[in-house]
This record gives C-alpha cells, sequence and structure tokens, in this order.
C-alpha cells in the first residue's frame, strides 16, 4: 500500500492538517510519535491509519520501524513533517526510503538559526549579528561591536518564541545568555539587533524551481515576558512596492539554498533600509496557518505541499479573496481552567469563519511564555483588512477562561 510517513504530529494545526489531507488524497498513514498522551487519545485520530510511538526521535530507532513498514509491505513514498525540529530528520529519512524532492542540506540550513544567519551573512536582508560559541568566557563584559542596545539574544534551534529575549542593557544581556545557557549548556547562542517595524510573514512553495507565494500575512506582536504573535492578517492585495521587495528575497533565498522543492515561510520585518530577515522554517506555519490561508484564497497549502512532495504539480490557483484576520487569545494569570464561555456566540458572529479552543476542564493556564500558551483563536473574514480584523477582535472578546487561581476565580 502506498504510505506517507509523518513523523511527529501535534493534535491540532497546520500539522494534524497535513496528515488529514494524505489521508483525503487516499494515502495510508502513518504518525511516529513520543507523546504517549495521543496514544491514549488514539479515537481521536481518525484520519490516521497507524499511530506508533517511539520513545524519542533518534534516526536509528526510526530507521529500525521504516524497515519494518517495508517488511509488512507498505510502499513508502513520503516521508514528512510539519513539527518544528523534526523535518530535518524526516528528509534525512525521505533520502534513505524513498525519493526526496527536497534538499535536505537547505533544510539543515534553515531549521537552525546560526546557519541560517552564517549562510545569509553577506546579503542586505540580514540583520547585524553575533554568535556566542558554548565555549565562550561569560559573562560577556560589552556588547559586540557591530551592535547597539537594544538587542535580541536567542537559541540557535528556538523555536515558537521561546528563549528569545529582548536586552536593554548589560544586565538584561549578562541575565538573558545566564539564563539561556542554563537551560542548555550546550546551545549557541545568537545576539541580534532588536528591529522596530511591521512584520510579515511569507508562506512559500517550490515546484520544479517555480515559485509560489502563497500568502504574505501582517503579523501584530504582543510585547510581554516574550514577545508573542497574537494576531495574523493574510493580505489579499499587497502592496506593489512591498510584493517586488518580498519577491526578490524569496528568489534570492531560494536560488542561494538551491532549493527545486520545497516549502518554506519566512519572516520579515519592515525598516527604513528595506525588509531584514527575522527566521526561516522549512514548513509552513504551525497553528491556525493553513486554515487563514484556505478562508483566504480556497485554498489547502498543506495539501499542495504534500502533492509537491510526491511530485505532483501543486494549484495554487485563488478560488477567492478575502482579506483575513486571526486574532488568539491569552490569559493574564495562572490558573486552573475550571470553564470557557462564549464560544457559540463568537461563532454566530457574522464573517467569522472559525473559532478554536485548545485547552480542556482541568488544565493549567499561564500567561504567555512562547506561542503554546495561545489558548484559543478566532478567524474572521472581511472585504478589507480594518473589517476582517475588528470582527476577529470583538468576537475574541466573547471568549472568557475562567481560571480558579489560589482559590480564587479570575
Amino acid at each position: 500500500m502506498k504510505t506517507i510517513v509523518f513523523i511527529g504530529v501535534n493534535k491540532s494545526g497546520s500539522s494534524r492538517e497535513a496528515v488529514k489531507a494524505a489521508y483525503q488524497l487516499g494515502y495510508h498513514t502513518v504518525v511516529f510519535t513520543n507523546r504517549k498522551k495521543q496514544l491514549e487519545q488514539r479515537k481521536e485520530y481518525t484520519d490516521v491509519h497507524q499511530l506508533i510511538f517511539v520513545d524519542s526521535f533518534d534516526i536509528d530507532i526510526l530507521k529500525e520501524n521504516i524497515r519494518f513498514l517495508q517488511h509488512r509491505g507498505h510502499e513508502i513514498i513520503v516521508i514528512t513533517s510539519f513539527v518544528d525540529q523534526l523535518v530535518y530528520i524526516a528528509s534525512s529519512l525521505a533520502d534513505e526510503f524513498c525519493h526526496n524532492y527536497l534538499s535536505t542540506d537547505a533544510i539543515y540550513i534553515m531549521e537552525n538559526k546560526r546557519e541560517t544567519r552564517q549562510f545569509f551573512l553577506n546579503e542586505r536582508f540580514t540583520p547585524a549579528y553575533s554568535i556566542i560559541e558554548k565555549d565562550t568566557q561569560l559573562p560577556l563584559k560589552r556588547l559586540p561591536k557591530n551592535l547597539d542596545y537594544p538587542v535580541m539574544v536567542k537559541c540557535a534551534t528556538s523555536t515558537g518564541s521561546k528563549d528569545v529575549l529582548f536586552c536593554d542593557n548589560l544586565t538584561d544581556l549578562q541575565k538573558n545568555i545566564a539564563y539561556l545557557k542554563e537551560r542548555n549548556i550546550e546551545e549557541t547562542i545568537i545576539i541580534e539587533e532588536y528591529i522596530i517595524g511591521d512584520q510579515y510573514l511569507v508562506e512559500v512553495l517550490v515546484y520544479n524551481e517555480q515559485i509560489f507565494t502563497a500568502a504574505v500575512v501582517q503579523q501584530e506582536i504582543t510585547r510581554g515576558k516574550r514577545f508573542i504573535i497574537t494576531g495574523y492578517g493574510v493580505l489579499a492585495e499587497v502592496d506593489d512596492d512591498l510584493e517586488q521587495e518580498i519577491r526578490n528575497i524569496v528568489e534570492s533565498i531560494t536560488a542561494s539554498l538551491n532549493i527545486k522543492y520545497g516549502a518554506y515561510h519566512l519572516e520579515l520585518r519592515q525598516t527604513e533600509k528595506g525588509l531584514k530577515l527575522i527566521e526561516i522554517n522549512p514548513r509552513i506555519s504551525g497553528g491556525a496557518m493553513n486554515k487563514m490561508i484556505h478562508a483566504a484564497f480556497g485554498y489547502s497549502l498543506v495539501e499542495e505541499t504534500i502533492k509537491m512532495l510526491i511530485g505532483e504539480v501543486p494549484t495554487l490557483n485563488k478560488r477567492i479573496n478575502n482579506f483575513v484576520y486571526t486574532q488568539h487569545v491569552t490569559v493574564k494569570k495562572k490558573g486552573v481552567l475550571e470553564k470557557v464561555t462564549g464560544r457559540a456566540k463568537a461563532r454566530r458572529t457574522p464573517g467569522v469563519v472559525e473559532v478554536y479552543v485548545k485547552p480542556r476542564r482541568g488544565t493549567v493556564l499561564i500567561p504567555p511564555m512562547s506561542m503554546g500558551h495561545r489558548y484559543a483563536y478566532v478567524i474572521a473574514i472581511g472585504d478589507t483588512m480594518k473589517k476582517a480584523r475588528k470582527i476577529a477582535k470583538e468576537a475574541a472578546k466573547l471568549i472568557k477562561f475562567h481560571i480558579i487561581n489560589n482559590d480564587k476565580e479570575e
């Protein structure tokens, strides 16, 4: 049987929708997971034909399991992942067990922030930065000469705003580097300039050297203890100058990495000197991104990505053209979730196309320290971004998390 193997899957979001797309395309779906909870909730994964538990995503363990699948008669046509830090592992396995259209070397560079910065060192879109090697003598006595405060410090493998910290002075810098080193002493740390300006996420799909810009999304960032993206606006129309600048960067990155086939997304921030590359990831953005793009343009980017992975021509022709805004909901205080109210009312709001609430009763909720601490979202459409944004924000306000903290309801 023709089988698509997924390394890791989240309960919801783009990675889950990719599995569903493979299932709907008629392929046998196999998911390797290291989360025992997913096995306990097996009935909720009806689109997964085989859910296989592994203690870790060690490549030798995965190879052993894949050989077993082959021995049982599976014709493995794709090995892939839509999950942070697993795309390179999946592509390495695909190199050995099936035809791999992707460049594993390019994925390695994109998946590691240090490699990305070093590879694009001389590009105009690369911000000023400095790398703190794991054997660097700490604490630092001064900021590297090519940087001025404020700066950001981050781990080379950080994802979802985890381990990305703002530093306004030397004391902050020393404290935050020490914090990151305490979490992982072997981790490489990057210091880079703090950029003020509008931020855009760009979804890209490449098939046989043809580049498709699947979506340009303006991001709204909320600054607390971490920088958390709480709003996403999918642009039905993109300013000509911005579109051309994005196109130039995408073409440069695709050519430099020699990407003939692939899917990746960029985060870019606008400055007086042009767009700067915040980060690049070798997969569609997670969370609600696939649903946002579907609401905006009528196609599933994960489905078209799977078609690309098996060698079929993806079709990103717009069937509709809506402005879409997604508002995420977080909490301000820590506590145990007692109940959630307002979902039904939010869903009935004209213009709202989806409301999603992640946590169940009894879950401990905390103020956002990473993207994973966004607990609900509302997706809305409009004929202008202003309208879509207003609808999403007003509907999101209707969702209330009732939490208990110190025996008092918050």
